[in-house]
């Protein structure tokens, strides 16, 4: 693994693995055209494409670029499974990825080795099939699998499945790596970025977006992009837009380095594993994950209960935690001049849970014996935002015109993220947006046009 120029670095508290680092700039400009709020995947990528037209854009992170969910998911670079109402999106962010290495001259550890699922599920593998169908329609050519392809495609397995599907075009890269070169290389092309600057709020004239507060001052700027991942709907609360949102935690966590059996990703209902460029890999379970009671839960449990009915079953468990109290679902009162929660918790870290942990190495040393005995590097908990359709918003707040939002991307956000900040790059410049942005507009909230939950 090449190390790009600056190394690795836990830049405060909060950040249980090496992330790249990147520098901010040292004063806030007094004017930008667009402030970008968040500096995660999507808004990076925005921050970047703007920039690239031309745009004066000012990235401001109330922590550090990648230190949340974009730096803590699996590395997956997926169309396999998607929403069919996502699967444009998808389509786009993957033929982005596959060239962004070169266009910003830095390794984000992108490698189209294919992903591969398998399960002993009948009624799973049937909804595979179904959905392998349906995206022949878009130039999608995953593959079902019998029983003993499956086997084949799993090296050093230990058991036969019932089945599979396999996904030749689709990859993964590096968390760790993208959000940060993301952010340099928008630097490179003219942003500005702004580190361990919480934004507070907006400042409106006539009703319209006019000014960014944050905690070093104010940014005059007409269009704002909100990409603040699981706090956004906290800070659109504030101003009185309605966002659902609810999150989920997960735990991951990367072995030491270990030989290399197979490239590209495989999930079976046990364990899911990723080979990382360092030679290690990534592991989770696919699926698993705890909800916590929260007041925001709460306030829109209504809307969430299809989904939970449709998606989610004994896979989740539930609870309260501190997350009632305290984090981006708790109450809140702030105002513009005082300290508001995002400075309180400049890095959200939930606890990995142990269990999972546990029950993943299990399962991976039962199910593939040549890695048995794999030790435990780093492990970390993430919090999945998600919209009731598990479908993000990426979109204009016509009640607050200059207002714009991509969030809520329900654990697929780092895949499509270089395809969602294109897109919202595209409406804030009023160009021909790269996908129809309609599946993905704030309003259909209201309109109660949610279609089906997207697959887990």
């Amino acid at each position: 693994m090449t190390v790009p120029a600056g190394g690795f670095a836990s830049p405060g508290e909060g950040i249980p693995f090496p992330l790249l680092r990147v520098e901010s700039d040292a004063a806030l400009p007094a004017e930008a055209d667009v402030v970008v709020v968040g500096g995660g995947i999507v808004g990076v990528a925005a921050a970047y494409y703007l920039a690239r037209e031309g745009q004066r854009v000012a990235l401001v992170e109330k922590g550090w670029v990648g230190a949340e969910q974009s730096g803590r998911n699996w590395g997956w670079v997926r169309q396999q499974n998607r929403d069919e109402r996502e699967l444009p999106l998808a389509r786009h962010s993957l033929g982005l990825w596959g060239g962004l290495d070169r266009e910003i001259g830095a390794d984000l550890g992108f490698r189209r080795d294919g992903l591969l699922y398998v399960t002993d599920d009948a009624a799973e593998l049937a909804g595979w099939e179904r959905w392998v169908g349906m995206a022949r329609g878009y130039q999608v050519h995953s593959r079902m699998l019998g029983a003993a392809e499956a086997a084949a495609r799993v090296p050093g397995g230990a058991r036969r499945w019932l089945g599979g599907v396999e996904s030749p075009s689709d990859g993964r890269a590096e968390p760790t790596l993208a959000a940060p070169a993301l952010a340099r290389a928008a630097r490179r092309e003219g942003a500005t970025l702004h580190q361990s600057c919480a934004v507070r709020g907006l400042e409106t004239t006539g009703g319209a977006v006019s000014a960014v507060v944050t905690e070093r001052g104010t940014i005059r700027a007409a269009r704002v992009l909100v990409a603040a991942g699981a706090w956004s709907s906290l800070f659109l609360r504030w101003h009185g837009i309605p966002f659902p949102q609810t999150g989920v935690r997960a735990t991951a966590f990367c072995t030491e380095p270990a030989p290399g059996l197979f490239r590209g990703g495989l999930s079976t209902p046990g364990f899911t594993v990723g080979r990382r460029i360092d030679g290690r890999y990534t592991v989770s379970i696919r699926g698993r994950g705890r909800i916590e009671l929260t007041p925001q839960g709460l306030r829109y449990a209504r809307q969430f209960l299809p989904m939970f009915r449709a998606r989610w079953s004994s896979a989740l468990s539930f609870g309260i935690g501190r997350s009632f109290f305290a984090g981006p679902e708790a109450l809140a009162r702030w105002t513009l001049d005082g300290v508001s929660p995002f400075e309180r918790t400049r890095v959200l870290d939930p606890a990995a849970d142990e269990a999972l942990v546990r029950a993943a190495l299990t399962a991976m040393a039962a199910e593939m014996p040549a890695l048995r005995g794999l030790r435990v590097a780093h492990q970390w908990g993430g919090w999945i935002d998600s919209t009731p359709d598990a479908i993000p918003v990426i979109s204009a707040i016509p009640a607050r015109p200059g207002l714009f939002l991509a969030s809520g991307f329900s654990g697929h956000g780092f895949g499509i993220g270089p395809g969602a900040g294109r897109l919202a790059a595209d409406l804030i410049t009023g160009r021909a947006p790269s996908v129809d942005p309609r599946p993905f507009r704030h309003a259909r909230f209201a309109e109660a046009d949610l279609g089906a939950p997207a697959a887990m």
